[in-house]
């Protein structure tokens, strides 16, 4: 979660309900002709040519043979980590879940009571955690379905090769079953929309349940007798908005039961009765509980929280719902009576409750739980006696020795005087140096998740500061669209003032503060670097960050066209705007040595983005190092490049920030 980047962006925190496609693609020379074609953006006279590479612009960070790694700790360990995810309960018991490995991310099956993990796929390749869908059980638990490939395939629950059932397209994914268990409604691409079709586990040619163009259909859900779907519908005149519509599958009449401008309403959820229907709303600064009949009667906030519902889930009697709710950066486990609303305590230990799951007869619950101190697994908890059982272990013994460190919640002010909250890990040996880490998204949010890279340069006695600032999610609507229409000025402010925090502390040295992020953490980087006349860090590292918002608008695919005119508008009305968000322009006032990683692959924030930031470094004479990697998407995902990346980012921190020894 640390990375932060998800198609969930669009509304909020990791909801992986969403529709998420898993697209694999292959980048070439794009002729202009075929850039139109493919949607990637204005087509191109005369394209950046990508390859592989490796640049440098001054002296390279050479091995400091002075320095030696932690005790107990090496990069190898941390790439080490196999993440064990996105698990969903049959009704039989039975859980399946994703595996990241070095090279794939397959799909596993589990007793639900415990045992080995049982390989289902064997050629699904590497997708980010924040960017993949769940495996998806048939009701009966029979069946489970999943996206390969960027097609949705069925696999037998006891065994057999996963069958794919959407030839009939050119790509599918989000499959939901219906009651019968034949039924599955996937999500498909039209027209420049999201669009839902009906088919069946056999691939059955598909029938169209939605057809407009008035925006992208998602997340659908059938009634429990199967005549009706509730699914959202983001609109392209408000993109800010998410309405609930109800879908009558026998006569394709479709009802808004909930839609309000500039409000996004998620993950519409029958109850087992069929005669409510819960969601969530950010109709107050938080996203609230709400209730609603599908005959569009008895809209009613079910919870007055004051916190952010992250995900729930029915029980199978429907008299209660298991929510997992952010409280300051911790995900937790809470039960929700229907009728009243009333809350009750399920588990509050510190760090991330996710896809809380009911098992048929209610007597347990599984959920994934990730902390500063253990990388994901999943767990299941009895009901009556809350005893928790771990069932998948992902930590290496390595690991499990090392004194890791919980961050401390702190904040300071903005140049506004803004408050910005922030995690710092204080490493037990201060070495004098900090980095401040800001987040990808930028809709997202730093939490109480395993961070192996900040508990490994913590034990080198790095200080590390990872600040939630303007634009975050978790600290209300107000708070999260602190940076509409100012990209790259109010929350790169809140960057340097988080550099002149760690300045305040005790055991810092003013001139050994780096900044380091991915994507817009990345783009953070780089406008903390360029618009800083104090030059208040010492070196920067960008990964796949952005320079040129209006470039980089016009190369990368729709959804992320779509996701940047939610917080900026459309470049061609808000060019200045534009414009005033892009720091290519003042690369001049870079004096900073800087470190580039870019994935060849990438379609969230096209590699040709470092391509440019690099010739305006190059133009001004300034240091930089440059890498670039062939088979990487957005985010690095295989080890070997995994730990290229981490030893780079290590010799070039280092070599910047720390003295001799």
């Amino acid at each position: 979660m640390a990375q932060g980047l998800s198609f969930e962006w669009l509304y909020g925190a990791h909801r992986k309900e969403t529709y998420q496609p898993n697209f694999t693609v292959i980048r070439e020379i794009i002729k202009p002709e075929s850039a139109v074609k493919s949607g990637r953006g204005y087509p191109m006279e005369n394209p950046i040519k990508l390859t592989e590479k490796y640049e440098r612009n001054g002296w390279p960070a050479l091995k400091r043979t002075d320095l030696k790694p932690p005790e107990g700790w090496n990069l190898s360990l941390l790439t080490s980590i196999e993440r064990v995810r996105s698990h969903m309960l049959s009704s039989q018991g039975q859980i399946a879940c994703i595996k990241d490995g070095e090279t794939l991310s397959d799909v596993f099956t589990l007793p639900a009571n415990g045992g080995w993990l049982a390989r289902l796929t064997t050629d699904r390749p590497l997708a980010a955690y924040w960017d993949d869908e769940i495996p998806q059980w048939s009701p009966d638990g029979k069946w489970l379905a999943f996206g390969v490939k960027g097609h949705v395939h069925i696999a037998p629950h006891d065994g057999g090769l996963p069958k794919k059932i959407t030839d009939f397209t050119s790509a599918a994914g989000s499959p939901r079953w219906m009651p019968d268990s034949r039924g599955l409604i996937v999500t498909v691409e039209r027209e420049d929309t999201d669009q839902l079709l009906l088919t069946d586990r056999e691939g059955a040619w598909p029938r169209a349940l939605t057809t407009d163009t008035v925006g992208d259909h998602w997340d659908p859900r059938p009634s429990p007798d199967g005549k009706f779907i509730v699914y959202n519908l983001r609109r392209f005149d408000d993109l800010n908005r998410l309405d609930i519509v109800l879908l009558e599958i026998g006569t394709g009449k479709q009802t808004t039961l909930y839609g309000k401008p500039s409000t996004r309403a998620l993950s519409p959820k029958w109850s087992p009765d069929g005669k409510w229907i819960a969601f969530t709303a950010q109709e107050t600064q938080c996203e609230e509980l709400y209730l609603i009949k599908p005959d569009g009667e008895g809209l009613h906030q079910l919870t007055k929280l004051g916190r952010d519902v992250f995900q729930f889930e029915w029980s199978p009697d429907g008299r209660q719902i298991l929510a997992v709710v952010n409280k300051n950066g911790s995900f937790e486990l809470m039960l929700i009576e229907a009728e009243s609303g009333s809350t009750s305590e399920v588990r509050s230990e510190l760090g991330i409750h996710s896809n809380p799951n009911w098992s048929a007869d209610g007597s347990f619950i599984t959920f994934e739980f990730e902390s500063p101190l253990l990388p994901a697994d999943i767990y299941r908890m009895d009901i009556k006696s809350r005893q928790v059982t771990q069932l998948t272990f992902s930590n290496p013994p390595a690991m499990q020795k090392n004194k890791l460190v919980v961050p401390e919640l702190v904040s300071y002010k903005s140049y506004d005087g803004l408050e910005i909250p922030a995690f710092l890990y204080r490493p037990a040996k201060p070495n004098g140096a900090a980095i401040l880490y800001p987040h990808g998204g930028p809709k997202d949010q730093y939490v109480f998740a395993f961070d192996d890279l900040a508990q490994y340069f913590t034990a080198k006695g790095y200080a590390y500061l990872a600040p939630n600032y303007r634009g975050s999610t978790g600290y209300g609507k107000d708070f999260e669209r602190g940076n509409y229409d100012d990209w790259g000025v109010g929350d790169t402010q809140d960057c340097l003032h988080g550099a002149k925090y760690l300045r305040t502390l005790k055991n810092i040295k003013p001139d050994r503060i780096g900044i380091a992020g991915g994507s817009y953490g990345g783009y953070m980087t780089i406008n903390s670097l360029s618009r800083d006349p104090e030059y208040l860090f010492a070196c920067g590292v960008a990964k796949y960050g952005d320079s040129n918002l209006i470039s980089s608008w016009a190369q990368c695919e729709k959804r992320l066209r779509l996701y940047t005119e939610i917080f900026l508008g459309h470049p061609a009305e808000k060019t200045q705007i534009y414009l005033k968000g892009s720091p290519i322009t003042d690369a001049k006032s870079i004096q900073k040595p800087v470190l580039i990683l870019h994935g060849l692959l990438d379609t969230v924030v096209p590699p040709e983005a470092s391509e440019e930031w690099v010739e305006a470094l190059r133009r001004e004479e300034k240091t930089f190092e440059y890498k670039t990697y062939a088979n990487e998407p957005h985010g690095f995902l295989r080890r070997e490049n995994l730990l290229d990346v981490y030893e780079r980012m290590e010799l070039f921190l280092d070599w910047y920030l720390l003295p001799s020894v």
